[in-house]
């Protein structure tokens, strides 16, 4: 993972982890269930977030840089996983 990426992600998942706090904050506040199902659904798609991050990184350097260097053994690979990657994603 490049740099940007890694520092992008670590300030996502950071913030995620004090949404998670937060949310456990408030379970042991007996807070309303609503209110818990909205800031579950935040954090679902913080992590979302940070899922798109990492896998355009992969897919813009990874993916790319086995597809520039030709090696078909390497682009059959790296297609495989992402396939299967992809089909763990969307459970």
């Amino acid at each position: 993972m490049h740099d940007a990426t890694r520092q992008k992600v670590t300030q996502r998942l950071r913030r995620i982890e004090g949404q998670v706090g937060g949310l456990l904050r408030m379970v042991d506040e007996n807070r309303y269930c609503i209110d818990l199902l909205t800031q579950i659904a935040a954090v679902r798609a913080a992590l979302h977030k940070a899922e798109e991050e990492i896998l355009r990184d992969h897919l813009s350097h990874c993916v790319a840089d086995a597809f520039a260097a030709g090696d078909v053994n390497e682009q059959r690979h790296k297609v495989d996983e992402l396939v299967r990657t992809l089909a763990r994603m969307t459970r």
